[in-house]
């Protein structure tokens, strides 16, 4: 399962890399990865971890995260 968040103050790559570690410090987040220019943060996961977590840690690193959009599936 992914979780794709809207993350549009992001800036540069160091505001992608934060966000990222941020995203990845979350128990239960495998892999995650941001991408300024897309304004775009995914959180990858074998099970479902709470919004308000991903959301939390975004904001603590000094962003707002937006909409929450969830993949799941084969590809997912």
């Amino acid at each position: 399962m992914k979780k794709i968040i809207a993350v549009s103050d992001m800036h540069c790559g160091n505001c992608s890399k934060a966000v990222a570690n941020a995203l990845s410090a979350v128990e239960g987040v495998s892999k995650a990865k941001a991408d300024h220019e897309k304004g775009i943060a995914v959180a990858t996961m074998k099970e479902d971890v709470d919004d308000k977590l991903l959301i939390e840690a975004i904001e603590n690193a000094g962003f707002t995260p937006g909409e929450i959009t969830i993949k799941e599936g084969i590809f997912g």
